[in-house]
C-alpha cells in the first residue's frame, strides 16, 4: 500500500503481463491481497494505452445487494480471459479459489501473476490447473537482496 511500492509493482506487473504470450482482458484476484495490485495494475495499463479493468473475487458472497462473489463483472464480457493476481503465493490456495470462482462465473483464467513466489508448491498447483505462472520475485531473490 506504499505509493513507491505500488508504482514498482504495477510497472513490473504490466511489463510481465505484456511479455506473456497469454492474452488478457482483465486483472484481479482474491480479496484482500490482490485488491491494491489489481487497481494499481489496471491504472498502470491505462497509462500505456491498455484497457485492462480490475475485478475482485470475494471469499464469501456479498451478504446483501447482488450477493456476488465477483465485483467488477460489469466491465467484463462473457468468457473474458483473466489474469489472477496475488501478492504472495505459498500453496496457491488463494489463487486456486479465485480461479474456481472465475470459472464458475463463465470467465477464463489464463494465468497467475504473483509479486512473490515462496517456492512452496503454489506454482506447481497452479500449473496443474492449466494456467501459466508468472512471478516478479521469488524467495531466493529476496534473500539475495
Amino acid at each position: 500500500l506504499h505509493p513507491e511500492g505500488a508504482m514498482l509493482i504495477w510497472a513490473l506487473a504490466v511489463r510481465e503481463a505484456r511479455a506473456s504470450v497469454v492474452a488478457v482482458y482483465a486483472f484481479g484476484g482474491l480479496t484482500l491481497g490482490a485488491d491494491p495490485i489489481a487497481t494499481a495494475t489496471s491504472l498502470a495499463a491505462r497509462e500505456v494505452g491498455l484497457f485492462w479493468p480490475a475485478f475482485i473475487v470475494r471469499k464469501e458472497p456479498k451478504g446483501h445487494g447482488t450477493g456476488r462473489y465477483i465485483e467488477g463483472t460489469e466491465n467484463l464480457p462473457p468468457r473474458a480471459k483473466c489474469l489472477v493476481l496475488e501478492d504472495v503465493v505459498t500453496t496457491g490456495a488463494s489463487s486456486l479459489k479465485a480461479i474456481e470462482r472465475l470459472r464458475e462465473a463463465g470467465y477464463e483464467p489464463t494465468s497467475v501473476l504473483t509479486v512473490v513466489d515462496r517456492n512452496e508448491g503454489g506454482r506447481e498447483a497452479i500449473e496443474r490447473e492449466g494456467l501459466r505462472f508468472l512471478k516478479l520475485l521469488d524467495l531466493a531473490d529476496l534473500v539475495q537482496a
